[in-house]
């Protein structure tokens, strides 16, 4: 294993965040910002600036270790302690012992958010090994499609990613929860549906999560399905497929009244970015968009982009 990296920011969790899939998520990001093996059109935190395929501590494991026992011990709700946030976790070759650390300390089960790309690997998939759940994505049933809304490492390919999740399937004791990320006119045509659930059928995941663009994309192009375009592919993939991406008319995430109050007031001195209000207030950039999401979906704030930065001002 390669000698820690240490570049991720100094808060490497953040939370427990509401989750429409996790309940109370403690949130673990091993990445530094947006490092990840794909460029994805609709990644709701913007252009991919190191685009790798390449595994690396990023950031030693004790140190995150030690942020997860901390919240631990403050005996908050927590329902999952989850790999996500700034980029594809998979990437850290320390993740495998930090699951395997954390089974140690507490029964919270684990899960893990991961774009699929390197479950090609074997080293990869062992390393997933000890979760509890993994949510890998597959929004592309061509390397066509998969060019188009993924734009990935030029060493990636969709076929062998399909097969490294048929692998997967036969060796993770775990539950898998396939999500796949559909955008207008790009991935929802009739005959992609189809061939993607041929694909589904063979990686055969307990959930099949049907998401769609509800916060501000990378690329404008994105646009999101209607909740009735959602509900007629759901159909066509089968019972065990839901829909999970979220509507206006759902308000049930509660949110920390005190943290929304402080991204508002630094919204309404000036116009900020993602990075301005996380460095501002301490706290994790996803965190922090989460918060922005819910502002934008309630029409508080609005986004603009300036010299191709995404700057949020009141609306």
């Amino acid at each position: 294993m390669r000698k820690s990296q240490d570049k991720s920011p100094a808060i490497c969790i953040y939370g427990p965040v509401p989750s429409r899939r996790l309940g109370f998520s403690l949130g673990i990001d091993i990445i530094p910002y947006k490092t990840c093996s794909l460029n994805c059109i609709y990644c709701q935190l913007g252009p991919t600036t190191q685009k790798t395929v390449q595994r690396k501590e990023f950031i030693s494991w004790k140190k995150i270790l030690s942020q997860i026992k901390s919240v631990l011990s403050s005996g908050q709700r927590i329902d999952y302690l989850t790999f996500s946030g700034s980029g594809e976790p998979t990437l850290n070759s320390a993740l495998g012992k930090l699951i395997r650390e954390i089974k140690k300390i507490t029964s919270v089960p684990v899960a893990v958010l991961t774009n699929g790309s390197l479950l090609t690997r074997k080293s990869v998939r062992d390393t997933l090994k000890a979760a509890d759940v993994v949510v890998p994505s597959l929004d592309a049933a061509t390397q066509a499609v998969f060019t188009k809304v993924n734009r990935p490492h030029t060493s990636l390919r969709v076929e062998k990613i399909i097969e490294g999740l048929k692998k997967f399937r036969q060796e993770f004791k775990g539950s898998i929860w396939l999500e796949i990320m559909l955008v207008k006119g790009v991935n929802d045509s009739a005959s992609h549906i189809k061939k993607l659930k041929n694909f589904i059928a063979k990686i055969k995941p307990e959930k099949v999560q049907l998401n769609t663009v509800v916060r501000p994309p990378s690329e404008e192009l994105a646009h999101p399905l209607s909740l009735k375009e959602l509900e007629k592919i759901k159909n066509l993939l089968g019972e065990n497929c839901e829909i999970i991406a979220e509507f206006k008319k759902k308000k049930q995430i509660p949110r920390v009244e005190n943290l929304e109050a402080a991204i508002l007031s630094m919204i309404r001195r000036r116009p900020v970015t993602l990075s301005d209000i996380s460095i501002s207030l301490g706290k994790n950039k996803s965190e922090i968009n989460k918060y922005l999401g819910f502002l934008l979906q309630e029409g508080k704030i609005k986004s603009i982009i300036h010299k191709n930065l995404k700057y949020y001002e009141p609306k």
